[in-house]
């Protein structure tokens, strides 16, 4: 499979995802992306367009210990779990991306599951 290909079947992917992944202002979506070195989440009312919390171990300073890998995720997880609580959200849907849940993604679901988020 060349690059194409993977690029428009990483698309496809997205897309089946986020047809069922709506995020509201009582439920916003949990977005979640791994780059190489950080780690990225936010969540987000999809009605009017608006981040509601956003969360990278690129942007803080006491975050910036965590790593994109599992032990990271499960830091970072609970840091944002925090934040999130701190705005009033409780409920949220959660959008992976791309990614399959295992590995980073559930470990990262369940230390913000952990805090007290419900999915």
């Amino acid at each position: 499979m060349n690059f194409d290909d993977k690029k428009i079947v990483k698309q496809r992917r997205r897309q089946r995802i986020r047809k069922n992944v709506i995020g509201t202002i009582v439920r916003p979506r949990l977005s979640l992306h791994f780059s190489g070195k950080h780690i990225y989440a936010q969540c987000i009312d999809d009605d009017h367009g608006k981040t509601l919390v956003y969360r990278s171990t690129a942007a803080e300073n006491e975050i910036q210990k965590a790593k994109a890998n599992t032990e990271g995720a499960v830091v970072f997880g609970r840091i944002f779990g925090e934040a999130a609580l701190k705005a009033g959200i409780v409920d949220v849907v959660f959008d992976r991306g791309t990614k399959r849940y295992h590995g980073k993604v559930k470990a990262f679901a369940d230390s913000v599951r952990s805090v007290g988020l419900r999915f």
